[in-house]
Parts: C-alpha cells; structure tokens; sequence
C-alpha cells in the first residue's frame, strides 16, 4: 500500500519545471547549485529553494564540501510514482482488454442487420 504523503511530495516536488529541470539535469550526474542554477537562469536562492522541496521529497540528496554543495538524484525515490502510476497503468489495461473482449463478442456474432427503412408517406402537391 502506498503512503499518499511520500507520494504527494515526490508529485508536488516534480510540478514545477525548473525542479524536473534539475531532476534531468542530475539525472546525467551529479551538480553544484551553481551548475544547476545556470542553465535555468535562476538566482542561487531561488536554486536553494528548489533544492530545499526535492530533498524533503527524497528526490535529491546533497553534501557540502568546503563552500560547494554538491546534488544528487536519488532515483529509488521515485519508485512510489512508478508504482502508483503502473497500478492505473494495469486498471485501465484490464478495462479496455474487458472492452475488447465483449467487442469481440459481438463481431463474432455477424454484423447486425440494419434498421429497416420505412418508406417515407407521398405528400399530395
């Protein structure tokens, strides 16, 4: 079962576009804030902040050494939205294999005749 607060923050974490930003970023290794802060055009405090949502999320983990600090992606994190969205994934793959079986069904059963046309009453001119 999942926790719906992990899986909240990991959703909210991943909402705003310079976050999933930095995720992609991180995801090719890790990076300073700076580095990170670069490409977005973002102040290093606006950075800060970001970074701040994505670690209490669980997605990034960071180490200061010296005046750098450096991020990392912590990719088991995101396992709970993997699951999540795989159980919809499975619902809807049942339904619409439910749907084509009964479509099935009734093709095997010959295409239905057509509703009988009724012949239109001749007006008097």
């Amino acid at each position: 079962m999942l926790k719906y607060g992990a899986l909240d923050r990991l959703f909210q974490a991943l909402a705003d576009p310079n976050r999933r930003a930095m995720v992609e970023q991180l995801s090719r290794g890790p990076a300073s804030v700076s580095e990170l802060a670069r490409p977005l055009e973002i102040s290093l405090a606006a950075a800060v902040q970001h970074l701040e949502v994505l670690e209490a999320s669980g997605l990034v983990r960071s180490r200061k050494v010296g005046r750098v600090r450096t991020c990392e992606l912590e990719p088991a994190a995101l396992q709970p939205v993997e699951q999540w969205i795989g159980e919809r994934r499975k619902s809807w793959e049942r339904r619409l294999d439910r749907l084509g079986e009964f479509l099935a069904q009734g093709a095997g059963e010959g295409d239905p005749a057509p509703p009988a046309r009724r012949k239109a009453p001749r007006r008097k001119s």
